[in-house]
C-alpha cells in the first residue's frame, strides 16, 4: 500500500527561493542607490549652471551700464570710475546706472559696485552711496572658485589691468576667466558701456565672443550663450 506525502516545500526549495529573492532585493537596492546618486549629481550640475548664468547676467547688467563717474572711499580717497586687476582687491570696481528707485528715496540713480574673491567665493559688493559710504553686505555669486583672470580691451589691444587712461575712462570689453575647484575653466566676455559698436573692431590678440552680452565658454566645449538681464539684484 502506497503512502501519501504531505503537501508543502522542502528545505532546499525554500533556500533556493530565499536566495532568488535576496538577489532581486540586492539588485533593487543597487538600482535605487544609483538613481539617488544620479539625482544628486544632476542637482549639483543644475545649481552650478544656474550660478554661472546668474553671474553672467549680473555682470552683463553692471558692465553694460558702466558710467564715467569717479567716486571717493570712506577716507575721501578719489577712485577711478572703472578699475580692475585680478591680483588686487577688489578684482573689479565700477559705477553703474539703472539702479531702480521704486520708493523714490533721496539717493542717486548711480551705484558703485565691486567684485571680490573671498576665499573660494566670488562676491558682489554694492554701496548705498557713491562717495564716503561703507559697503553693504556682500552677495555670493559663485562658490568653489580656484582662480580668476581678467583682461580689458581698448582699441584692439588687451591689458591685464585697467585704471583708466588719458583717452578713455572705460574699456570697451572685459574678459573674465574663472577656474573652478574641479579644474573646469569658464571664459566670459562682456561689453562695457556704449562699446557695443566698437568691440568687434579688428585687432591682435582679440578673443572670439558674442557682441551682445555675456558668453560662457567651458574650457572643454563650445561657447554657450547665456541671456543677460536688464538690471542686477541688490
Amino acid at each position: 500500500m502506497s503512502t501519501r506525502r504531505d503537501a508543502g516545500f522542502t528545505l532546499v526549495e525554500v533556500m533556493i527561493a530565499l536566495m532568488i529573492f535576496g538577489m532581486i532585493a540586492a539588485a533593487g537596492v543597487a538600482l535605487l542607490a544609483f538613481s539617488v546618486r544620479a539625482q544628486g549629481a544632476s542637482e549639483v550640475a543644475l545649481d552650478d549652471t544656474g550660478a554661472l548664468s546668474r553671474l553672467s547676467s549680473i555682470l552683463t547688467a553692471d558692465l553694460a551700464q558702466a558710467q564715467d563717474r569717479n567716486t571717493r572711499d570712506v577716507n575721501g580717497v578719489l577712485l577711478p570710475a572703472f578699475s580692475g586687476d585680478a591680483a588686487a582687491t577688489p578684482l573689479l570696481r565700477l559705477v553703474r546706472a539703472g539702479w531702480s528707485n521704486p520708493d523714490q528715496a533721496p539717493r542717486a540713480e548711480l551705484q558703485k559696485v565691486e567684485y571680490r574673491l573671498a576665499g573660494d567665493g566670488l562676491e558682489r559688493v554694492a554701496y548705498p552711496a557713491l562717495d564716503g559710504a561703507a559697503a553693504l553686505p556682500p552677495a555670493l555669486l559663485l562658490d568653489r572658485v580656484r582662480t580668476v583672470q581678467l583682461r580689458f580691451r581698448y582699441r584692439g589691444a588687451w591689458s591685464d589691468t585697467w585704471q583708466g587712461n588719458p583717452r578713455a575712462a572705460l574699456p570697451q570689453a572685459v574678459e573674465l576667466v574663472v577656474t573652478r575647484a574641479d579644474s573646469r575653466l569658464y571664459r566670459l566676455l562682456f561689453l562695457v558701456g556704449t562699446g557695443a559698436g566698437r568691440v568687434q573692431e579688428s585687432g591682435s590678440g582679440a578673443p572670439g565672443g558674442g557682441a551682445g552680452g555675456g558668453t560662457v565658454s567651458p574650457g572643454s566645449g563650445a561657447p554657450a550663450r547665456v541671456p543677460g538681464g536688464d538690471d542686477a539684484p541688490r
